[in-house]
């Protein structure tokens, strides 16, 4: 007897003072680290914002648009620039979001095209940009192809509802996770949930608050999207690797994704790579689709639908999976035991 008792594994091996230094150690030396990511994720993009490759129409005759492309070369790769004909296809271009804003060369001087509902930041910074380069004593004439809701001039509401919807998904996610539904039940209580999240939203950002001005069912779907992407991320890697899984798609989504998406300015305003890497996650993908479908009908939408769809596949997709390894992890007398209630009904 005495010869098991002393093969038996010790239950922990550290004493309580030293679990207690191993475990403040963490908590001191964890905090710094994920306060410094923060910042690294919030602070570093805004503090760099400016225009990269941004793209800006220029509109008229090749030789009245010469001088304008030319101060335009100038500012070191700030502008992507698309050429047109005249101020109709440059309208016809920023409705459709292929760019930001175009200068058309008028008799009268140059005249410039904005969309503040695509952002209010880039529209005002190409105002600034432009009276700068005016000669003194005469002015720009700007006109606002796409505005902002007059509710929301500065885009500050619809920046803010980013990490709530954000926020939402990571708690379905997490909810399901924890109750331990699985499998089909976990797929059908995200899906639901997703569903109802979008009409919620909708109804608070379209018909309270006036911050969409879209069709009101195409901003549902969009916001519900955008959740399920979220919320079925968030299952999928906790059906994978555990509780664990829910931290991990937390910090994807609500660090990185939030901070990346370009919501208050635009992708190409950020630092490189990080607006392209914030277009491939939820938040960016959901708030371009969200712009698309509420103030440019739908216009260049299918990039951000594909993106968040699939997020959402591979989400769910992953539900499944875990729970499929989970049943065939188990004991061949758990399963009889799971299927015993059948057996007797």
């Amino acid at each position: 007897m005495s010869s098991s008792l002393s093969s038996a594994p010790p239950s922990d091996t550290a004493s309580p003072p030293a679990r207690h230094r191993r475990d403040m150690a963490a908590v001191v030396l964890l905090i710094p680290v994920l306060v410094a990511l923060a910042l690294w994720a919030f602070a570093w993009p805004a503090a760099r914002t400016a225009p990269r490759d941004l793209p800006l129409g220029v509109a008229g005759s090749a030789s009245a648009t010469a001088p304008i492309e030319q101060r335009l070369a100038q500012q070191d790769g700030a502008f992507e620039i698309h050429r047109y004909a005249d101020e109709a296809a440059a309208r016809d271009a920023i409705e459709d979001r292929t760019v930001y804003g175009a200068i058309v060369a008028t008799a009268q001087g140059p005249k410039l095209l904005t969309a503040s509902a695509a952002s209010p930041l880039v529209a005002q910074s190409l105002q600034q940009s432009m009276a700068g380069q005016a000669p003194e004593g005469t002015s720009v004439t700007t006109v606002d192809v796409v505005p902002a809701p007059a509710e929301d001039p500065r885009g500050a509401a619809l920046t803010s509802s980013v990490l709530p919807m954000g926020l939402a998904g990571v708690a379905a996610g997490s909810v399901v996770t924890l109750l331990g539904l699985r499998g089909l039940r976990a797929v059908g209580a995200l899906v639901g949930a997703a569903l109802f999240v979008g009409v919620v939203a909708a109804a608070l950002t379209h018909n309270w608050l006036g911050i969409l001005s879209g069709d009101w069912w195409a901003e549902a779907g969009a916001l519900s999207l955008s959740t399920l992407a979220v919320s079925g991320a968030v299952a999928g890697l906790a059906a994978l690797v555990g509780t664990p899984g829910i931290g991990v798609g937390a910090l994807l989504v609500v660090l990185l994704g939030n901070s990346f998406s370009g919501a208050s300015s635009a992708p190409e305003m950020l630092p490189e790579p990080v607006g392209v890497i914030g277009q491939w996650l939820p938040p960016g993908a959901g708030t371009s689709l969200l712009r698309s479908v509420s103030f440019f009908d739908g216009a260049a939408a299918t990039g951000p639908v594909l993106t968040l769809t699939w997020w959402a596949v591979l989400g769910l997709g992953a539900v499944l999976l875990g729970a499929t390894l989970r049943r065939r992890a188990a004991t061949p007398g758990e399963r009889v035991v799971e299927r015993e209630p059948a057996m007797v009904n």
